[in-house]
């Protein structure tokens, strides 16, 4: 099932470890089937706030994820990025193809009325 790191990065003053960090950063993600889905492309706001940039990559799995973060090449350059960019990061497991919401609403709706009792 596909996972995908995102990240919330604060608006940073352009600086070169951050370009070096752009540059390297997709030999990182390449080993374990890591692609950019979003990078560097406007966004609009339709809630709430939301400075700075969105980036997300998606890969195979979790694992692939996991085991992308925690790597010796990504760690290394990582603090390229964060030494200069405020943000937040998150790795997240994608839902199955046909994915249905409804045992879900279902099991919050049984949890209320449990509550209630």
């Amino acid at each position: 099932m596909t996972a995908y790191a995102i990240a919330h990065l604060r608006d940073a003053a352009p600086h070169p470890e951050i370009a070096e960090y752009i540059e390297r950063l997709p030999a990182t993600f390449a080993p374990y089937g890591g692609r950019y889905l979003v990078h560097m492309t406007p966004h609009e706001v339709k809630e709430g706030s939301w400075p700075g940039a969105v980036v997300m990559i998606g890969f195979p799995g979790i694992a692939e994820a996991r085991a992308w973060w925690d790597s010796p090449a990504y760690r290394e350059i990582a603090p390229l990025r964060s030494r200069h960019i405020e943000g937040d990061i998150i790795l997240v497991a994608g839902v199955p193809e046909g994915y249905d919401p409804a045992p879900a609403a279902q099991a919050m709706r049984q949890a209320l009325a449990a509550g209630r009792q």
